[in-house]
């Protein structure tokens, strides 16, 4: 556990967080993105987190090819700004999109195209460094040093020299060798020279340090010409064994520069891509038919970069016949379509992500994930460990950079019960290999606290005991990153260990169904067993929160949904990752100051799950499938359980069931809109923000003046047959969209019926979503059965379900399926559609041509914005799939996270300003800078939000199209 975190907000903020731990004797653990898989950026001490406000570009010379940065910038950042420019910095890490370039110089990231750009060490020019004695040097050519920094280069070739021979024989001959200091920069081991003139450069000590050895103020990039065009050419091959042993073939066609990668994908990954909707065609079209009749096991992705794709089609050419020349004709299939290319890079990153997944205590671990070796040894080298892996009964799945020896591969241990043991075992027969192999026993991910230990048997007693004198002259009082690199923990300590033997979870009763996640997996077969028979006392919830291995896919800024607080607040807290980490300690007892049975509903936790809006877009975007907005509603419920509800929340819960009444007086209700002393009344009293108008009440609403629809009756005979499911908001609030959306199926010659109560008692069915939202799943339960009850008897004539509001609609087929009602609730979900997902559905099949010979031209530009759910479950394309049915219409997406409203979170006071925030992060801009478009939205609250942030009124899909319908 940290003593504290610091997040500085200039640099000397750091001098003189160095000055006061210097005085105290504490420890300081520097920390970018929180990213790295072995405990670099974690431990006892004060984490000093660069990434909130050190994270700017201080100088880019474009003339020069280099750019000067602070160490908290993240590498997606810096490339957005030189791509104008033809430029990019190329050491491309998957997780370019969180990485800080300060952690990738501390961990001497590779990437993916380290073939042909190198490792960090290579594209790092100079660095400005805080020494622990607080001093700020610049380190660069030792030829050009003076003073201080002149003496340690002086110091540490001293030390190559009398340690030269040492090197020559211990020392890995290999790119991929991260372990240790660079002492090498003196005494070259590597086959690719860090300085490409020969020179000296003394930022190549820090490179790779990992915080040990000076604090980062800046760092001088060297950049690279952006490729103007790539060709990919996938090598299918029957055995995983030819794969591997083809690599070093593959590898010999880079002269001339033009190979940039050779990825492995094997037959797992290419097993679950082809079972994923969203993959399947992208990995279908790379597979070849005359390599196992299109079921390889492995296939390599081989990358062309040049200038055009004019002369690189020779190279693709070449790659060709090296194939056959190998005995595997027609094995190549060739890509040069960028679209296609960037598909299947998407697919091979995905494949991890979907490894990482497996629920159950057994994961894959990362502790010899990225051994490096020699190309010619690659074949020989992984059938061994496989074999290492069968005999502990476990196995690994491959991936990675086969371009260069490196091979990512966790094998899949139970750190619960036997598997820091099977760890031990296979960390050490997984090191004689690399051994025989003369390879690196860390070849991209650094040491960090996991395999700080296997340095001294890599480089031996006197070379560790020179990097023991580098720390000691840098870092006299070991003030900076203790225990790595040098006085390293052992890989299998106990007090290192997230799951330590005294772990245990506290048990509770969840109010939603987790059992899906409380299952136990076989290592080998990955095979999960019956949902519930994990033995988990929380009933799942754990493991579920479990599911969280800190990978930091969350830490998005400008991509995707997530997560938009942390958008706004840059605090960790308000992460996914954060969330979790603070729900894992609660259920585990580990919250400091509190009562193992009162953790999970404590002020801590309640802090933590406060800023998230139920958007759902971890459980799309999150590597591991963590679901927040989930855990969210669960934790609200346990919490109000204990608390107690406020007159807030039951005015917000119970909406649906006075909705009726209180339509009937509509114009009372809406003054509060024109009466400012009632908006600051309803603000102190109830903690509505005054700042925020509140939707309309409608005294003529849909549920009161409908037109006449077809009966249950005439539904079950009709040919086209269509449930309409409407909500409260668009049946009493915004009863036009309910009607414009019976007027665009009828138009489509679909038959419509609504969907009601059996025996009619006044009110609308409820789909419960304010009750759950609010903490109370009993009454949303009784909301929902009542729902699934009248739904039913149409889910199971497979006729369907169609919705307008997608928190309400996309609730069927995600909430309702855990809220305990049984298989009728799955048969409803199965049939639950959003309108435009129906019509998009409806118009592949070629049934809506009716409509479209309706629909008038529309010159006027259209904005949409997504919902977050609609995002969740990949249904914004539908949206403008059918927004493309109008003629002209030629609809353009807002690249947005959550517009900030997220149901009642945007009126709530307290909340009101990150609301607002979170909409000026790109919704709201976005909007304003096209004054003449119409603007799209399906979600209320999105539509509420444009409303008052931009004075704009934005429409739901279904009045757009019925505004377009002709006679």
């Amino acid at each position: 556990m940290p003593i504290g975190v610091f997040v500085p907000r200039e640099a000397a903020d750091v001098a003189l967080a160095i000055d006061i731990c210097r005085d105290l004797g504490v420890p300081i653990v520097p920390r970018g993105a929180g990213t790295s898989q072995c405990g670099q950026t974690v431990g006892a001490g004060l984490v000093v987190d660069y990434s909130r406000h050190l994270c700017s570009i201080l100088e880019i010379d474009a003339a020069n090819r280099s750019a000067r940065v602070e160490p908290g910038l993240v590498l997606d950042h810096l490339n957005a700004a030189l791509k104008p420019l033809g430029l990019c910095y190329p050491v491309d890490v998957s997780t370019s999109a969180q990485a800080t370039l300060g952690g990738m110089a501390g961990n001497n990231s590779c990437g993916s195209r380290s073939i042909a750009y190198g490792n960090m060490v290579h594209n790092v020019l100079g660095a400005q460094a805080w020494l622990a004695d607080g001093s700020l040097h610049d380190f660069g050519r030792f030829e050009h040093s003076s003073g201080a920094v002149r003496a340690i280069g002086e110091f540490v070739r001293d030390l190559a020299h009398s340690h030269a021979a040492d090197m020559d024989s211990r020392w890995p001959k290999l790119l991929r060798r991260v372990a240790g200091y660079n002492l090498d920069i003196f005494h070259n081991q590597s086959e690719r020279p860090y300085a490409a003139d020969g020179s000296v450069n003394l930022a190549h000590l820090l490179v790779g340090s990992e915080g040990t050895l000076a604090l980062t103020r800046s760092l001088t990039l060297g950049l690279s010409e952006l490729p103007r065009a790539k060709l990919l050419g996938v090598v299918n091959f029957p055995s995983f064994h030819q794969a591997m042993d083809a690599a070093q073939h593959i590898v010999g066609l880079r002269t001339g520069g033009a190979l940039s990668a050779v990825e492995l994908v094997d037959r797992t990954m290419i097993e679950l891509s082809l079972r994923n909707p969203a993959f399947a065609s992208t990995i279908q079209s790379a597979l070849s038919p005359r390599i196992h009749g299109g079921k390889p096991a492995a296939v390599l992705l081989v990358e062309f970069s040049g200038a055009s794709k004019a002369e690189l089609l020779p190279r693709l050419a070449q790659l060709v016949e090296l194939m056959g020349d190998l005995g595997l004709p027609g094995s190549v299939v060739e890509m040069v379509d960028d679209a296609a290319q960037k598909n299947l890079w998407e697919v091979r990153k995905a494949g991890l992500n979907i490894m990482m997944s497996l629920r159950g205590d057994g994961k894959p671990v990362s502790f010899i994930e990225d051994c490096a070796v020699p190309l010619q040894h690659l074949a020989e080298y992984t059938d061994a460990l496989t074999e290492v892996f069968a005999r502990h009964g476990s196995r690994g799945t491959w991936y990675a950079h086969a371009s260069v020896g490196t091979l990512h591969v966790r094998p899949i241990l139970d750190m619960r019960r036997d598997g820091t043991l099977k760890m031990r075992a296979i960390a050490e027969e997984a090191s004689a290999l690399v051994r025989k192999f003369k390879g690196a026993y860390s070849g991209e991910h650094g040491d960090g606290l996991c395999r700080g230990e296997w340095i001294e048997w890599q480089f031996g007693a006197r070379i560790t005991q020179a990097f023991a004198q580098i720390k000691q002259r840098f870092d006299p009082q070991q003030l900076f990153s203790p225990q790595r690199i040098v006085n390293p923990p052992k890989m299998d300590d106990a007090r290192l260990l997230r799951f330590p033997p005294a772990y245990r979870v506290i048990a509770i009763q969840p109010a939603l169904d987790w059992s899906a996640w409380n299952v136990q997996n076989d290592p080998v077969s990955e095979q999960a067993s019956a949902p519930g028979s994990g033995g988990d006392p929380a009933q799942g919830l754990a493991k579920a929160v479990e599911m969280c291995n800190n990978n930091g896919h969350c830490r998005k800024f400008d991509a995707g949904t997530m997560c938009p607080s942390y958008r706004v607040t840059r605090d960790e807290q308000h992460l996914t990752r954060g969330r979790a980490n603070t729900l894992r300690l609660a259920l585990s007892g580990q919250l400091p100051g509190l009562d193992a049975g009162d953790a999970f509903t404590s002020e801590p936790v309640r802090q933590a799950m406060d800023l998230c809006v139920g958007c759902k877009g971890c459980k799309r975007e999150c590597p591991t499938g963590v679901d927040m907005a989930r855990m969210k509603l669960e934790f609200v419920q346990q919490y109000k359980a204990r608390h107690g509800h406020t007159l807030r929340d039951r005015l917000v819960a119970h909406l649906p069931d006075y909705a009726a009444m209180a339509s009937t007086l509509a114009p009372l209700l809406n003054l509060r809109n024109h009466a400012p002393w009632l908006a600051r009344l309803g603000d102190r009293l109830l903690g509505i923000s005054a700042l925020r108008s509140l939707p309309r009440w409608q005294r003529r609403h849909f549920f009161n003046s409908r037109p006449r629809l077809a009966s249950r009756e005439e539904l079950l005979a009709a040919n086209k047959p269509v449930v309409l499911f409407v909500d409260t908001f668009n049946g009493y609030f915004e009863s036009a969209n309910a009607a414009a959306a019976v007027k665009v199926l009828q138009a489509g010659g679909y038959t419509v019926h609504i969907a009601a109560k059996p025996q009619p008692d006044g009110k609308h069915l409820c789909c419960g979503r304010t009750y759950l939202a609010l903490g109370m799943v009993e009454r949303a339960r009784a909301k929902a059965r009542e729902l699934v009850n009248a739904l039913e008897p149409f889910a199971r004539r497979a006729i369907p379900i169609v919705g307008l509001e997608p928190s309400c609609l996309l609730g069927l087929r995600d909430e309702l399926p855990v809220m305990g009602l049984g298989e009728a609730a799955n048969a409803v979900a199965a049939q639950a559609l959003l309108f435009e997902e129906f019509l998009a559905r409806e118009a592949t099949a070629g049934r809506l041509a009716t409509l479209q010979a309706r629909l008038k031209p529309l010159a006027q530009p259209v904005l949409l914005h997504g919902h977050c759910h609609q995002k969740a479950f990949d249904a914004v394309s539908p949206v403008i799939d059918i927004l493309r049915l109008i003629p002209g219409c030629k609809p353009e997406l807002i690249e947005s996270s959550c517009c900030g409203m997220a149901g009642s979170f945007g009126y709530e006071s307290e909340h009101y300003q990150v609301s607002m925030q979170m909409a000026e992060l790109s919704l709201l801009p976005a909007v304003r800078a096209k004054a003449d478009a119409i603007v799209v939205a399906d979600g209320t609250s999105c539509r509420h939000q444009i409303q008052d942030g931009a004075q704009r009124t934005a429409v739901h899909v279904a009045r757009l199209l019925a505004d377009q319908l002709g006679d």
